[in-house]
């Protein structure tokens, strides 16, 4: 028996190792022959044997991060990408068929590939870009379907449509999707040289119109300048009992106020009612 069937000597790609180091112990696990394949899967087909399926799989980490490496100008991390594709080999290996005459890579390069897509359209925009199944052929293949730099152009548009099997608005849509990038809602920090409206500056606003909310402002503020004004024309005293009574959040009552002043509450409620007739003297003259 070769060393590859043996699979309690295949080296185990740490999961805490750093990237680099993964690849290369990838790379030291020895590629199957078809017969050492074929034996494998039927052990695993067979009796259910986890080491089989364990040979399987790690035989063919190697063609996984190959695969993950070609999805590199998505802008995401290499090494997730190969965490999605190891899912998808697990997959291809449990429900692999020795019977049906073909290497595992061949079968396990879709599963693959359809764990690592699942992945980029989650992740590579916030707002999921392609929901339809035109849409997520498009966004695999129009990358690879421009021929420069820049927008298509009308006849470019068609082709990509009549090679993809797709409409042309759909072609047009989705190079627009792809041309867009993620903008908080709330606008750019205070250190970002974005210069892009945020958002929210867009929603309607349901409340009064500017000119309006300017007039209340200073019919607010005419309104405090007055109030004030009348409340300096009262002896201290007096002052005090209305500041207590009106400008506090939790007012005083008057029984309070006679203690503090040693008078009677209703004392207390005179020289209030007189106060707030001078203060209305003063604001109406």
């Amino acid at each position: 028996m070769t060393s590859a069937l043996v699979t309690n000597n295949l080296p185990v790609p740490s999961a805490t190792a750093s990237l680099d180091a993964y690849i290369s112990a990838v790379n030291q696990v020895p590629v199957l022959t078809e017969e050492e394949e074929q034996s494998l899967a039927r052990r695993y087909v067979d009796t259910g044997e986890l080491d089989a399926a364990r040979g399987l799989i790690l035989a063919h980490l190697r063609f996984v991060v190959h695969v993950a490496r070609s999805y590199s100008g998505y802008g995401l991390a290499l090494g997730d990408l190969v965490q999605e594709g190891n899912i998808g080999l697990m997959k291809a290996v449990k429900r692999f068929d020795p019977n049906q005459g073909v290497r595992l890579v061949s079968f396990a390069v879709h599963w693959i590939r359809a764990e690592m897509h699942e992945f980029i359209l989650r992740n590579w925009r916030i707002v999921k870009v392609a929901t339809t199944k035109a849409q997520r052929k498009l966004f695999f293949n129009l990358r690879k379907s421009k021929k420069r730099l820049g927008w298509l152009n009308h006849a470019e548009v068609q082709a990509v449509a009549r090679d993809l099997g797709v409409n042309p608005e759909v072609v047009v849509e989705m190079e627009s999707r792809l041309s867009g990038q993620d903008i908080g809602f709330d606008g750019a920090s205070d250190d970002d040289d974005d210069p892009r409206p945020a958002p929210m500056n867009y929603l309607k606003s349901e409340g009064v119109d500017p000119a309006m909310l300017a007039e209340k402002e200073d019919l607010e503020n005419q309104n405090n300048r007055l109030l004030y004004s009348g409340l300096n024309g009262l002896d201290e005293r007096s002052q005090d009992i209305i500041r207590e009574r009106w400008l506090t959040e939790k007012k005083t009552t008057l029984q309070e106020l006679a203690d503090k002043y040693g008078v009677s509450a209703e004392r207390i409620r005179q020289l209030e009612a007189n106060a707030l007739k001078k203060m209305r003297a003063s604001i109406a003259a």
